[in-house]
């Protein structure tokens, strides 16, 4: 499914999305990435949100963004807080929900030119 055109080249957009992948412009995904106006990290932590840990979230809390959606897979599950406390210490609000809507709503926040980032994570694929 296609979700929504790029009007500028240097911002990552989620253009689709299907079983166990995102498509980023023409990038098709199918691991946990961050996307951020300007920055796409691939491959980031983990696939499933118990197993991450607080390190993986140092690198988004020094992103000049003032809210992080967190995509936790294709149901909402809550974090402890203790893993988003860079992201907290930074001052930086974090949503949750699911992935898809997390990408919906990220694409939405970026055409009103907000400063946000968004953590889509995807199972990892099994060998």
């Amino acid at each position: 499914m296609k979700l929504h055109q790029n009007p500028r080249a240097t911002t990552h957009l989620v253009t689709g999305f299907g079983d166990g992948y995102l498509q980023i412009g023409d990038r098709r995904l199918t691991r946990t990435a961050v996307l951020a106006p300007g920055t796409l990290l691939e491959d980031w932590g983990a696939g499933r949100l118990e197993d991450l840990t607080a390190d993986n979230f140092l690198p988004i809390a020094e992103m000049s963004v003032q809210i992080v959606l967190l995509g936790t897979g294709p149901v909402q599950q809550f974090p402890h807080p203790s893993l988003l406390r860079p992201l907290i210490d930074a001052g930086i609000g974090v949503e949750v929900m699911d992935t898809l809507a997390a990408a919906r709503t990220y694409n939405i926040l970026v055409a009103e030119g907000r400063a946000v980032a968004a953590i889509l994570m995807l199972p990892d694929p099994t060998p």
